[in-house]
């Protein structure tokens, strides 16, 4: 073929090939491309080696660029080390922490990111080339599982920004990932709005104060009657408080343990308390008083766990909230069919549309697509209840429909508690007597005469002392209230 110098480095090389000759990092290379080894073609390879090696002394030389079908590609080493799949997502996610610590990421993207590049697709391409990865097979990978389309979406779009991110140093090369299309979500794809009854609702706050005592039951009863996202209410600390005005201010979050500044939309809000929400509040807050009495409390949280440590993540309320859900017979919902539920109850009421949505922290546009059709087919009897329910305040009433006491007992209970008009005897303790009540509480709706969880404890209908567990619930908290 000639020597070294005589042909410049560069040599025609068999089946069509031309062969070039160059030192890099004290290793000698001799890759070749695919082209016709003519005059023209050869004078071009020397310009190109002249390229190359100018490149080595700038510490510049890309090997993977220039000789990407080179087939010892993956043992090279040190600077001319072929940059793999997995090395882009180290640098991708490094990129991502960095905005993070600069407030420009939430923790939850970045961790979501991770968890995506390191469960999905590290295990799959982690190994390859980066420049060798081809579009097939991406669309193979993403094809062969078995994603909601909102799944799909998540897992594609965090790879294209991956690859996006790592063919920045390759402008003027394709990027196999662009072309990945997300799958198309209608409006039937989305999740349908399901609030709460009025009556579904109070029965499950009483079961989760009945199962899990009264920091719990707080907590969900709160979140029922003011709307705040999960993140938000965990994060609440006393300074954010007004009772004097009925207001509290919203202006960060805790999302998977991580406190952060801001809310999900980067708004803050203040949120006007109904009356049974100031109430809630004000109960919680004497339970906290007798907590941190008694040591058990070190922190300026609002909400907390039985043992006085505040919420890190939302995983414990989730795992209540599912098991009384499930024990009361009622169709599943997610915990945070709560804050959709209190936005429905407030347009069912009457509410200024405007007014719900800055209260909650949601656009108009959220309010009219996702809540009016709801809110249209609500009869009177259940705008009354949601009134009922959300303006009281009253002192509790020593009755608990929650609890397993029998149907005339309960009418009979709540009948003994209402004041007698001056000429009118009180009812027997025969039952029938009750029917035409009965009927009248049942048209209403409502969770017949449930106010308050720990009055239930006091009351000599249960036929046993305050504090004393109910028979068959092993989980019930025997506590008292102010």
């Amino acid at each position: 073929m000639g020597s070294k110098w005589f042909t410049g480095g560069v040599v025609a090389a068999p089946r069509g090939r031309i062969q070039f000759d160059f030192i890099l990092n004290g290793i000698r290379y001799r890759p070749s491309i695919r082209r016709p080894p003519s005059e023209a073609n050869l004078r071009r390879a020397r310009e190109r080696l002249e390229s190359i090696k100018h490149q080595i002394r700038l510490g510049t030389f890309s090997f993977e660029e220039e000789f990407p079908d080179y087939r010892m590609l993956h043992r090279l080493t040190g600077t001319s080390k072929a940059r793999m799949c997995s090395d882009v997502f180290d640098a991708y996610l490094a990129h991502c922490e960095s905005r993070l610590r600069r407030d420009d990421m939430a923790a939850a993207t970045v961790r979501s990111y991770r968890k995506i590049l390191d469960c999905v697709w590290r295990p799959k391409i982690g190994h390859l080339i980066f420049s060798q990865v081809r579009y097939s097979r991406l669309v193979a990978i993403a094809d062969g599982h078995r994603w909601s389309k909102k799944t799909y979406n998540n897992t594609i779009s965090v790879l294209k920004r991956a690859f996006e991110f790592g063919y920045r140093d390759r402008p003027f090369h394709e990027n196999p990932a662009v072309n990945l299309r997300c799958a198309r979500l209608r409006k039937s794809d989305r999740p349908k709005v399901d609030p709460f009854c009025m009556h579904d609702a109070e029965a499950l706050i009483a079961a989760i104060h009945r199962d899990w005592g009264e920091a719990q039951g707080n907590y969900d009863e709160f979140r029922f009657f003011t709307g705040l996202r999960p993140s938000e209410q965990i994060a609440l600390v006393l300074t954010d408080l007004d009772l004097v005005n009925g207001v509290i201010s919203i202006n960060k979050a805790r999302v998977f343990g991580v406190d952060r500044c801001k809310t999900k939309t980067g708004d803050d809000r203040r949120v006007q308390l109904c009356p049974r929400a100031l109430s809630v509040l004000r109960r919680h807050l004497r339970l906290r008083e007798r907590l941190e009495a008694a040591g058990k409390i070190d922190h300026d949280h609002v909400f907390f766990l039985e043992t006085g440590e505040s919420f890190r993540n939302l995983h414990h309320p989730q795992v209540r909230w599912r098991k009384t859900l499930q024990s009361l017979k009622l169709r599943y919902r997610r915990p945070y069919t709560a804050r959709q539920t209190s936005v429905s109850w407030n347009l069912m009421a009457g509410k200024n549309a405007l007014w719900v949505a800055k209260q909650h922290g949601h656009s108009i546009a959220t309010m009219l697509r996702a809540y009016a059709a709801w809110a249209e087919g609500a009869t009177e009897v259940d705008v009354e209840a949601i009134k009922r329910s959300m303006n009281d305040e009253g002192p509790p009433v020593a009755t608990n429909l929650a609890a397993d006491l029998p149907v005339a007992e309960v009418i009979h209970a709540l009948c003994m508690l209402t004041p007698v008009p001056v000429g009118i005897s009180r009812p027997s303790n025969n039952p029938l007597p009750f029917k035409e009540k009965f009927q009248q509480l049942k048209l209403e709706r409502s969770w017949l005469g449930w106010k308050d969880y720990s009055a239930l404890r006091a009351s000599p209908l249960r036929g046993r002392p305050p504090g004393a567990n109910a028979t068959g619930c092993s989980k019930r908290v025997a506590t008292t209230s102010d």
